[in-house]
């Protein structure tokens, strides 16, 4: 088996991990030395792509050319920027940020001759928020494919991140909750660890809350405060003026994570304001940013209540991603819940636990093929097979004469992992007074894989078809309003003549663990049935992929 690797896919910084030759955890450094790469990317000229430190010095000198925090974009319908004039989606943005880290991931393996010459880095997971979709995992494992990499898995960062805390032993029958704050993301995640599990419980969040929103607090701090010292107010007009008070943000908001004061100066057409942050006055700027994140906590604890999972269950809180590390973080949080609180290897944590977690979708790929091989079956088969508890494992390895191998599935010391949906999926339908609902047939936060039945009718006598319009939500309710839902795809069923509105039709949900949803209905009376599969209906088409592909192997990526 090849070498296979975690890659932590984040909004501000992107680094790889593999599994050594002592079986550990380990993050590969890059080109600058660094164990983290920025996620910005720098289109010098159609052909020439810089990624990384390069990329984000020449924000303010080419800042119609850089591209920052696109992972806030990713999976959005309808977005793209248009760069050196030709069109760039999401997806293919991200792939220049992972074809930079995983080559450097390479070059560093091969100057410690851990890698062979030809050989490369192919097979990954990539990890994303827990509350991402169906429309962002697919395109973020589109942009791993367009790098040109064999995407086993996208897996949530606070999996990842428990995944590496429960390897280290560290965990023994605990609940915890990891509190994922990033460069532009928040999470929260209630998961059970045990030596022979780990359990997500539920999970919550959002996509624009993270360290960069501290970053630009802190910059309309400092613009206000020279406008009140120069009365001059253009300074917001000057994008390049802007670009530079940005970095001196962040380099101030990172330095007050281990000083009282930063010091600042703000220069524009002549004048030069000099200023001192204290952490107080950061802490006083932010302080309701840092509230919505114990607020989305609180949610999560409710929401873990309704499946018997009590706060006083929780008996750690882990602190991870690199936001985590601001002082009034952690206070914060131990303030509002009253229990052990902890950073756990912040910026290492997720790539860590993602390539613990190729090393076992990779063996398990393995197993899977010299069972079907045995059985008859496809992979796909047996694997929903084992899903679904109708085979046991060990039993099926013993009769294939195959060697079990580490896998989520696997007993003898492995480790299983079970996921939740970071959504809930349904159907749009018509209730008994004529209106148009969204009914969740897969309730978010269920364990995964998940399946759910709903039983629907037709609005007429005779009716021709009926058309399913599925559709995704954060809302844990059964029967909600459509304008609270996102249209992932739609389905048809062609109904036999003669059927009448007491006809049953009846639709089973199967969402697996990749997040690939699957839909059967059934007319009762003709037994017809209608099957789809979705994705996002936002994915790239074939042409949008194959050309992105075309260039990203034509660009010079450095």
């Amino acid at each position: 088996m090849g070498k296979v690797f975690g890659i932590d896919l984040g909004t501000t910084y992107s680094s790889v991990a593999y599994i050594d030759e002592n079986e550990k955890p380990v993050v590969l450094k890059n080109s600058d030395g660094d164990l983290a790469t920025p996620s910005v990317v720098f289109f010098e000229t159609q052909t020439d792509v810089s990624v990384g430190s390069a990329a984000k010095e020449n924000v303010k000198a080419h800042h119609g050319k850089v591209v920052t925090f696109i992972k806030r974009k990713i999976g959005q319908a309808g977005f793209s920027l248009n760069i050196n004039g030709i069109d760039l989606k999401p997806e293919e943005i991200t792939s220049y940020i992972i074809r930079k880290v995983v080559n450097d991931a390479a070059a560093y393996l091969r100057m410690g001759g851990k890698l062979a010459e030809g050989e490369t880095v192919k097979d990954v997971v990539i990890t994303c928020p827990a509350y991402f979709g169906v429309s962002e995992r697919d395109a973020t494992a589109a942009a791993g494919k367009i790098a040109g990499l064999n995407v086993l898995s996208i897996i949530n960062e606070p999996t990842a991140a428990a995944i590496t805390y429960g390897a280290s032993g560290a965990a023994q029958n605990k609940t915890v909750l990891v509190y994922d704050l990033g460069g532009g993301t928040f999470d929260a995640t209630i998961i059970n660890i045990s030596p022979k599990e780990i359990r997500v419980v539920c999970t919550g969040g959002r996509r624009e809350l993270g360290g960069k929103d501290w970053d630009d607090r802190l910059l309309k701090h400092l613009v206000d405060s020279f406008h009140a010292e120069t009365g001059d107010s253009n300074i917001m007009d000057d994008i390049e003026t802007l670009q530079e008070l940005s970095l001196s943000a962040e380099r101030a908001k990172m330095l007050l994570t281990s000083k009282d004061r930063a010091p600042l100066a703000v220069s524009y057409e002549g004048k030069r304001v000099r200023l001192e942050i204290t952490r107080a006055k950061l802490d006083e700027l932010t302080a309701d940013l840092l509230e919505q994140t114990i607020n989305i906590t609180r949610e999560v604890f409710e929401e873990a209540e309704k499946k018997g999972c009590r706060q006083s269950d929780v008996s750690e809180i882990l602190l991870v991603g690199g936001s985590s590390r601001m002082p009034q973080v952690m206070r914060r949080v131990r303030e509002a819940f009253n229990i052990e609180t902890r950073l756990f290897d912040p910026d290492e944590a997720v790539a860590k636990g993602a390539a613990i977690y190729a090393q076992r979708e990779s063996e398990y790929n393995i197993f899977l093929e010299e069972v079907s091989q045995y059985v008859g079956k496809s992979v796909e088969e047996v694997k929903q097979e084992i899903d679904e508890g109708r085979v046991n494992v060990s039993e099926l390895a013993r009769r294939a004469a195959v060697k079990p191998r580490k896998g989520r599935y696997l007993p003898e010391g492995e480790i299983k992992i079970v996921n939740v949906a970071s959504r809930s999926f349904g159907t749009q339908a018509y209730d008994e007074f004529n209106k148009l609902k969204l009914y969740n047939i897969i309730r978010r936060n269920s364990d995964l894989p998940s399946t759910g039945t709903d039983t629907f009718y037709p609005r007429t006598d005779n009716q021709k078809s009926v058309r399913f319009k599925i559709m995704e939500s954060l809302s844990s309710e059964s029967v909600i309003e459509p304008e609270a839902g996102k249209v992932i795809g739609t389905a048809e069923l062609e109904l036999p003549k003669g059927v009448t509105r007491n006809t049953e039709i009846e639709v089973n949900f199967r969402l697996n663990e990749s997040g690939l949803l699957e839909l059967r209905a059934k007319e009762a009376k003709s037994g017809k049935v209608v099957e789809a599969s979705f994705h996002a209906i936002d994915a790239l088409t074939p042409k949008e992929m194959w050309d992105a592909i075309e260039r990203t192997n034509s660009y010079r990526v450095h």
